[in-house]
């Protein structure tokens, strides 16, 4: 198991909720009562929480995974509530509005799943999800989610580090990255029947960042396993990097030799960058990336922090970089 100490500038380890707290509605309720949602565009959240207590997950909630190994992931950061995390969401193979996955998502089938794995590697061919990640292997991460829009959350993630997964493949000498794309099926997708995108929805990484122990292929949140609109049955979980690059509803993963290319790189290039690493020193086009809303934020006083260099993780991928001008290779 992998284990990081918690760094002198997260939160008290007291702002943490607790997962038996957030897993129990009436004591989450107790803990989290004090929250406001925000206005603007944060009060889109509010507007899209529809029934029920929106600071616990519901009590029809999808079954709990029996066993999570818990590690100490994210132990200084306040969790996002539930609702928020599940109901403001970018998923555009269901619609442009934040709230258009949850309401659009419910007819996505999810059970069986495969996923198709090609290229440079000794192991290739069709395989079950079940047959890549098994429920023993789970663990629990928190993290916290930074998008490009500049605003953010904090998820308990479930799933187990990518490396592992990765390596049990047989990449060769001439896997230099990683390419992953999502389900394309606009019978499910109603947001795949429209333009914009160049369908299916396309990611990439380096071998060394699909490497890197931060890297998480996720099957759950909050303990319990993925909602449809937060990219079930299974996606990726970058907490350095920008949320477009956790690719979502994970069908097909190549190991290549050349870059490969990226929905959002191809669309474009100018704004968003093959690596996507949040970095507070190189702006969008069209806004500052210095600062971030944490969601959910108050009504008068929205929750507006500092961004940090790759969020808050560069003790851990830094080295990464090292020598890169980051403001080029953005």
């Amino acid at each position: 198991m992998l284990i990081f100490n918690k760094k002198a500038s997260d939160c008290s380890e007291s702002e943490v909720t607790d997962k038996s707290v957030y897993l129990n509605r009436r004591q989450f309720m107790k803990t989290t009562g004090g929250i406001v949602l925000g206005a603007g565009a944060i009060g889109q959240v509010s507007a899209a929480l529809q029934d029920g207590n929106p600071l616990s997950p519901p009590i029809s909630l999808k079954p709990n995974f029996a066993n999570i190994a818990e590690t100490s992931f994210g132990k200084g950061d306040k969790i996002s509530p539930y609702d928020v995390a599940t109901s403001y969401n970018n998923f555009y193979e269901f619609g442009y509005g934040k709230s258009d996955p949850k309401e659009k998502s419910s007819q996505l089938q999810t059970t069986p799943w495969t996923i198709t794995v090609e290229g440079e590697a000794g192991k290739t061919g069709v395989f079950d999800l079940e047959d890549i990640i098994k429920e023993s292997m789970l663990e629990e991460r928190i993290y916290r989610l930074r998008c490009v829009e500049a605003w953010s959350m904090v998820i308990p993630w479930v799933g187990v580090s990518l490396a592992t997964v990765l390596k049990r493949f047989e990449p060769t000498s001439k896997a230099k990255y990683v390419y992953f794309e999502t389900l394309y099926d606009p019978k499910q997708m109603p947001g795949q029947r429209g333009g914009g995108l160049d369908w299916p929805y396309r990611e990439g990484l380096r071998i060394d960042e699909a490497m890197n122990p931060l890297a998480l292929l996720a099957v759950g949140m909050y303990g319990s396993i993925l909602p449809n609109q937060n990219g079930a049955p299974v996606r990726l979980v970058l907490p350095w990097k920008y949320g477009f690059k956790s690719i979502k509803s994970i069908v097909k993963i190549r190991f290549v030799e050349e870059m490969p290319k990226t929905t959002w790189s191809m669309l474009a290039p100018n704004e968003y960058g093959f690596y996507a690493n949040v970095n507070p020193n190189v702006d969008h086009p069209r806004w500052s990336q210095k600062q971030e809303r944490r969601l959910p934020g108050g009504v008068l006083f929205p929750n507006v922090i500092e961004t940090k260099m790759f969020n808050g993780y560069e003790e851990e991928v830094g080295s990464l970089y090292a020598g890169m001008d980051l403001k080029r290779f953005y």
